[in-house]
């Protein structure tokens, strides 16, 4: 039987060495982030379509989805730590489906986006090894159902691809395992 004393003194070497194993990892939803960045500066993304205010929209979509579901602080100063930029590339609508009377019953809305996040030096902080693109640009497509007889418009579709394609480039932030 080991004296108390002993007891004590191997309980603190348990704990110490317990932590010491795990002091590099990191806990909770932070620990999906780079923990270099702290801000991150988002300019209005740049849209190709004929579509008025989409890029207006889907910035102010993804700035929501940041504070939302990042540590991160959305900053008005390009000087922050990063700088996550886009640009809507393509936007469709599409008959899916007509009515006897040819109008249509269902159609699709589609959005595509190129993203950018890069650090204070222009580097890229993100890369998008899946997609077969240059490393410094990610592609993003989503789409939404529009069906009139339901009440929806193409406002409204357009809006849920937009926060669809949202929740993807935050996503798209987290750090790769």
């Amino acid at each position: 039987m080991l004296p108390r004393r002993c007891l004590v003194g191997l309980s603190l070497l348990a704990v110490v060495l317990a932590l010491g194993g795990c002091f590099g990892y990191r806990i909770g939803a932070e620990s999906l982030y780079p923990v270099s960045i702290h801000t991150v500066y988002v300019p209005v993304f740049e849209s190709d379509s004929f579509r008025r205010n989409l890029g207006e929209r889907l910035t102010e979509a993804v700035i929501k989805e940041i504070e939302l579901k990042t540590p991160y602080k959305v900053t008005g100063d390009s000087n922050a730590d990063s700088i996550l930029s886009g640009r809507i590339t393509h936007d469709t609508k599409r008959v899916m489906v007509l009515n006897r009377y040819h109008d249509p019953r269902e159609s699709e809305v589609s959005l595509q986006v190129e993203v950018r996040w890069l650090d204070r030096q222009n580097n890229l902080i993100r890369e998008a090894a899946p997609i077969p693109l240059p490393d410094e640009v990610a592609t993003l497509r989503e789409t939404a159902l529009l069906v009139p007889e339901a009440g929806h418009s193409v406002a409204t579709a357009q809006q849920q691809a937009i926060h669809r394609l949202a929740q993807q480039i935050v996503s798209m932030m987290e750090a790769p395992w």
